[in-house]
């Protein structure tokens, strides 16, 4: 007897969905935003995940001498 499991997960997440959205919205005209903020859901992940990166290298860069 074999038996197979798959499981698979990812596709769009809810920033994607949120662009994709935005998208529409824009094409349609009933929004009337510019693009920068109609594609933010893309640059404000990549934004947070910079913040939090410098965030870290800081942390890690200041407790360097502390470990000793």
């Amino acid at each position: 007897m074999s038996s197979t499991n798959t499981s698979s997960t990812g596709g769009i997440g809810f920033g994607g969905l949120l662009t994709v959205l935005f998208i529409g919205l824009k094409l349609t005209g009933y929004i009337t935003w510019s693009w920068w903020w109609v594609l933010s859901p893309l640059w404000i992940g990549l934004g947070l995940f910079c913040i939090i990166a410098l965030i870290l290298i800081v942390i890690i860069l200041t407790t360097k001498g502390t470990l000793r």
